[in-house]
């Protein structure tokens, strides 16, 4: 695979670069060792496309953490306990909020991944929310996407987000001071 298109976020592409340049050397090697052509293996069964041969999001994932694994890139899984002070007196709780967690999918040093090949909401997410929290629990000082460009989501299913798309709306949204600096990549087959 290859990196179509960068973006940076809070100035994630100054901050890494600076900051995690041995690293930022560690994740292009990770997207080139990732052979697409490999994962072009589902069927689809969608109205608009049946029977096109599309990538699978899945297994791209799954290379991704083979890559990233064997240079040593870390998955973080931290628990959550969800407060219940908040509740109405009067209100029954019925539900323990056992096995509630956030994860992120790779982390080394200071730095934190999500490889994305989902819906929007999750890109947007990601960005906007977890890399904050896993900033504010210590984890991470800045982060970078993976995500696919136009060109290359649309030879997966419906509905997987891109990097054009997520682009539009992150400067549409501007930048919040509890935002970090994070490197947006989109990558093509």
């Amino acid at each position: 695979m290859k990196v179509a298109g960068i973006y940076s976020f809070k100035g994630g592409k100054e901050f890494v670069t600076e900051h995690y340049p041995h690293l930022l050397t560690e994740v292009n090697a990770a997207i080139k060792g990732v052979d697409a052509s490999l994962y072009k293996d589902k069927v689809s069964a969608e109205k608009t496309m049946p029977g096109r041969m599309l990538y699978s999001p899945s297994r791209i994932n799954t290379a991704f953490k083979a890559e990233f694994g064997q240079l040593g890139w870390k998955f973080i899984r931290v628990r959550c306990d969800y407060p219940t002070t908040y509740y109405l007196k009067d209100y029954e709780i019925r539900s323990k909020n056992r096995g509630a967690f956030r994860e992120m999918d790779f982390v080394k040093e200071k730095l934190g991944i999500e490889v994305q090949f989902g819906k929007y909401a999750f890109m947007v997410y990601n960005v906007c929310a977890k890399m904050t929290i896993f900033r504010n629990l210590g984890h991470i000082d800045s982060g970078i996407e993976i995500v696919p460009v136009k060109a290359f989501a649309d030879d997966m299913s419906t509905g997987v987000s891109y990097f054009e798309q997520f682009v539009w709306d992150l400067e549409s949204r501007g930048v919040a001071d509890i935002d970090i600096p994070v490197l947006i990549l989109g990558i093509d087959a």
